[in-house]
């Protein structure tokens, strides 16, 4: 599978894969600490994302899973250490699984663990988001350089959307808008094929799945099931993150993505305040926001349905 890369840095590789609707820029808050470090970073745009060209036939988890083990094989990468965010979690938690394709994984907020109302909860939402983003595309240099519309456009995805970067959140939104995949991609993550695990002993590699507390697309309590099909696997949480810690805590997410890459045992590291259970507080910005957003999409949603 021929797929556009980014190598940058020296050093041992280590893959990055994006969540869905983005691309390898998803990563610019994390790619310059990991290469200041002494990695050698290998961002890819999957299949139907930015500069790559979507898959012919089913676009799945599975088909996804496959195309980058292609990639890693023309490459000479097996065994890579990676990092998934969000989709991308998924893919790699799936590629460890399967073993022989990756080293050490760290898996950001990884989805395919929604149950009852939380699968309909998120394809409806991401969806509606989607079809607002993309009839906002005449105005989104706009919104995506003031925090007001930040916080409009990001309140399911960031704990604190109006500090991002307004060149990041232009560029996401305008990838989003624009991948010819992800309709039939979003369907297969909610109602397709279940994430299957991998029994105790199974996985060698260093494996550790991170979580924001105040993740808006995949809940919290999604993390059990997570570690109940992957019981080889350590849990990371990230205290005041959303959906993507590489965005709200960069800098965190870069030394827990070294140390568990590095073989350390990351566990001595967390601190008493990140592993005690706590509920969020409440962002009624985002709140707004949120509400906002999944009306006027969901709105946009029906017509296009109705046409």
């Amino acid at each position: 599978m021929d797929m556009h890369f980014l190598r940058l840095g020296q050093g041992k590789p280590l893959l990055l894969l994006h969540g869905i609707g983005g691309s390898s820029r998803s990563w610019q808050l994390m790619v310059s600490g990991l290469v200041e470090a002494g990695r050698e970073v290998i961002v890819v745009d999957l299949p139907g994302h930015g500069a790559t060209p979507p898959l012919p036939g089913e676009v799945s988890i599975r088909t996804l899973a496959d195309a980058v083990t292609d990639f890693l094989e023309q490459q000479q990468l097996l065994g890579i250490d990676a990092v998934g965010s969000s989709m991308g979690a998924r893919l790699v938690l799936e590629l460890a699984r399967r073993g022989g394709v990756l080293g050490a994984v760290v898996a950001l907020d990884p989805g395919g663990f929604w149950q009852g109302w939380e699968k309909p909860f998120f394809y409806y939402s991401v969806a509606a988001s989607k079809r607002l983003v993309q009839q906002l595309q005449p105005i989104m240099p706009a919104l995506a350089g003031s925090p007001i519309g930040r916080t409009l456009l990001l309140p399911q995805f960031s704990a604190r959307p109006w500090k991002l970067p307004a060149e990041l959140v232009l560029e996401e939104m305008r990838t989003l808008a624009s991948s010819p995949s992800f309709d039939e991609l979003l369907y297969h993550l909610a109602y397709g094929e279940t994430q299957k695990g991998a029994p105790r002993g199974t996985i060698s590699a260093p494996l550790v799945i991170g979580w924001g507390r105040q993740d808006r697309v995949c809940f919290p309590a999604q993390a059990s099931r997570a570690l109940s099909l992957f019981p080889d696997a350590c849990l990371h949480w990230f205290a005041r993150c959303g959906h993507f810690p590489q965005w709200d805590s960069p800098e965190e997410a870069i030394q827990l993505v070294l140390t568990v890459t590095s073989g350390i045992n990351y566990e001595p590291l967390l601190s008493a305040e990140m592993a005690r259970e706590r509920k969020p507080g409440t962002s009624w910005a985002a709140i707004l926001g949120l509400g906002l957003a999944v009306g006027v999409g969901g709105y946009l949603l029906s017509r296009r349905s109705a046409g």
